[in-house]
């Protein structure tokens, strides 16, 4: 590392950008203030293209916009990234680079074709082996970035000693088009070019990942909704499996992807909609980038994962939409059905949700009726996806199991485990059957205080929200300023014990394949005897068998 001349500047910080889509829609939001970054001095690191440029800031190192492949656009839009050229001299590796297309982001660059960039967060750029936790980023398929201010690595690097990378990918149409069938073997792969380009950015890592503190042999893949959808993908693709040696999968179980045949029904279909004839479908090629993300926004998204129908035992299948694609090359199966990939069966594996995942949605798509509701209310919200008698059993049961509990808190709580928790139950039972390397089933619970606008219901602990917590972005504040509200977190001081659990519960699994931390009791593998769960919160509990009346009426209706 060269340090260069010592200088001092403000920068402004992202706003983040979450989101999932789900139901056909998509959500995101956009949270956590500003706040000002103060650069103490540049820093110079090697890679394999040339030397970077970064600076430091409160004992980190940083490193923005790194570029990791070639261009994707041009001859490129839809196949694998050209060559990246070396480069002579220091390039700054200071600002964000440009994220996928999507609609402009805050304080981001203008969305590009051209997105295959990289941040770095390390405490030092010298030889010392620490862990690597490449994040995936959430928003779905179609949004998104790996300059959040929400998931800034800064303070798992300073306060816990890893190493974070985040890349930007190809997203939407541009990352999932599938032409295999039309377009020949210069378009092999083109339905998961996103995920493709992730493991592009996990190749760099290899590479080059020790010049900066950072030990190739030791990297954690983790993400959180579309993230934890991406992870589940990458966990079962041959192509990444020598880059990355564990995995954590939060708030977007990706049990199933789509298959080829419906990604061929929507590729006919966009191709219908823009007046291209299959026979011509290269003048896709032409089309301005700007029209085709018109295009997709009229398109229904892809949710993190299909469900089954629970009659048929088929995979539900959504016509239009882009995501990772089953093609049997470079996703050759589903990532979690029937079973866990052999692939990864020795690769320790975390998974879990946040306890309260639909009051995200719920503010999102400005639901207060939910929350006004009464029992004959929940029923008649229930009945037309469940049916007449599942709705009844479903409705008994979880008051049985929770005789407190009001309507809304009923409906929260069927709607938040079967948005995310039954789908990382199941992942963690069919890794557990495969008696390979151990997976720990997590729940977060701490209970945020803020409202959802338009009525008097807590957010309590909402879809996104763990985003802050398990990067450590819930802290005290220094030099004895007043504490500012976190956007989903809420007020109380409580919630800086919650981030530092959940950080340190994370960067130990990074560290040696085994979630643990000071306060903790043993946290032990998933079994199908005792189904032990970490509840993430001030306290660290292991629950063993949690929502047991609940998971075994879902159960018994074909739902898991």
């Amino acid at each position: 590392m060269n340090t260069l001349k010592r200088r001092q500047f403000l920068s402004q910080l992202s706003l983040a950008a979450v989101g999932t889509a789900l139901s056909g829609k998509l959500y995101a939001s956009s949270f956590l203030d500003s706040k000002p970054l103060i650069v103490e001095e540049f820093v110079q690191t090697e890679t394999t293209y040339g030397k970077v440029k970064g600076y430091r800031s409160e004992g980190v190192n940083i490193f923005k916009g790194i570029p990791y492949a070639g261009k994707t656009s041009g001859n490129n839009r839809f196949r694998r990234p050209a060559k990246l050229e070396p480069w002579t001299g220091v390039r700054d590796a200071l600002h964000l680079g440009a994220p996928a297309i999507q609609a402009p982001r805050r304080n981001e660059p203008e969305p590009s074709e051209d997105c295959l960039f990289l941040n770095v967060w390390t405490p030092a750029s010298d030889n010392k082996k620490r862990p690597v936790m490449f994040y995936n980023h959430g928003g779905g398929f179609v949004i998104g970035s790996g300059g959040s201010a929400g998931q800034d690595g800064a303070n798992l690097a300073r306060n816990f000693d890893v190493v974070v990378v985040e890349t930007n990918h190809r997203l939407g149409l541009f990352g999932f088009l599938y032409l295999d069938e039309i377009a020949g073997p210069d378009y092999a792969g083109s339905g998961n070019m996103g995920l493709l380009d992730i493991i592009d950015g996990l190749k760099w890592v290899h590479e080059n990942i020790a010049q900066f503190g950072g030990n190739p042999d030791n990297v954690m893949i983790w993400g959180e909704s579309g993230g934890g959808a991406k992870t589940s993908c990458l966990y079962a693709m041959p192509a990444a499996a020598p880059y990355f040696n564990k995995a954590s999968i939060e708030s977007g179980p990706g049990v199933r992807m789509m298959d080829k045949e419906t990604a061929h029904e929507n590729t006919l279909q966009l191709l219908k909609q823009l007046n291209i004839s299959a026979n011509n479908w290269q003048k896709i090629l032409e089309v301005p980038a700007a029209d085709l993300l018109s295009m997709q926004a009229k398109l229904p998204f892809v949710p993190p994962f299909l469900e089954k129908n629970k009659t048929q035992g088929m995979m539900r299948r959504n016509a239009g939409g882009f995501g990772p694609v089953v093609d049997g090359k470079a996703l050759p199966r589903h990532p979690f059905d029937p079973d866990a990939p052999a692939i990864s069966r020795n690769k320790p594996l975390l998974v879990g949700w946040n306890e309260d995942e639909y009051t995200f949605f719920a503010w999102e798509r400005k639901d207060t009726e939910s929350f006004k509701m009464d029992f004959d209310g929940l029923y008649q919200k229930l009945e037309p996806q469940y049916g007449p008698a599942d709705t009844k059993k479903i409705i008994e049961t979880y008051r049985k199991a929770r005789p407190n509990a009001t309507a809304p808190d009923i409906f929260v709580a069927i709607s938040s485990i079967t948005m995310m928790g039954l789908g990382s139950i199941d992942i963690a039972e069919k890794k557990a059957r495969q008696n390979g390397a151990p997976v720990y089933l997590y729940n977060f619970g701490y209970k945020s205080e803020n409202k959802i606008p338009g009525t008097d219901y807590a957010m309590g602990t909402p879809h996104a929200m763990d985003i802050s917590f398990k990067f450590n972005n819930e802290v005290p504040p220094k030099n004895g300023e007043p504490a500012k509200p976190s956007f989903f977190g809420g007020n109380r001081p409580e919630r800086f014990t919650a981030s530092h659990n959940f950080a340190e519960l994370w960067t130990t699994f990074a560290r040696t394949g085994k979630p643990a931390a000071q306060s903790a009791p043993v946290w032990p593998a998933y079994n199908l005897k005792n189904r032990p769960t970490m509840r993430i919160d001030t306290k660290l509990e292991v629950v063993n068998n949690q929502f047991k009346e609940e998971v075994e009426m879902w159960r018994s209706i074909g739902r898991i």
